[in-house]
């Protein structure tokens, strides 16, 4: 059976997202909202639960954990990387 990466993104560990233009600036929650409604193929409670990710998942944008940075309430800024990692085995 398929895990991880393989099962949720179609085994690509990678993407480079374009958002859509809105008035307001993207934030996390919102990202995680495009996520689950655009990327994710199967399974999306393995990775989002509620509004948030699901424990188990650490979160990092531009290398620093999300926590030092707002976590939902931050605020995407242009060419910003954002990285899921499982902290889980077989992630």
């Amino acid at each position: 059976p398929q895990t991880g990466v393989k099962l949720l993104f179609g085994s690509v560990k990678e993407h480079h997202v374009t958002l859509p233009n809105q008035s307001e600036p993207w934030d996390m929650k919102q990202l995680l909202v495009w996520i689950r409604g655009n990327m994710l193929k199967e399974r999306p409670e393995l990775f989002v639960q509620g509004d948030t990710v699901r424990p188990g998942i650490l979160v990092l944008i531009n290398d620093a954990d999300w926590e030092l940075m707002g976590e939902l309430e931050y605020e995407l800024q242009d060419k910003d990387n954002v990285v899921f990692i499982s902290t889980l085995h077989g992630g």
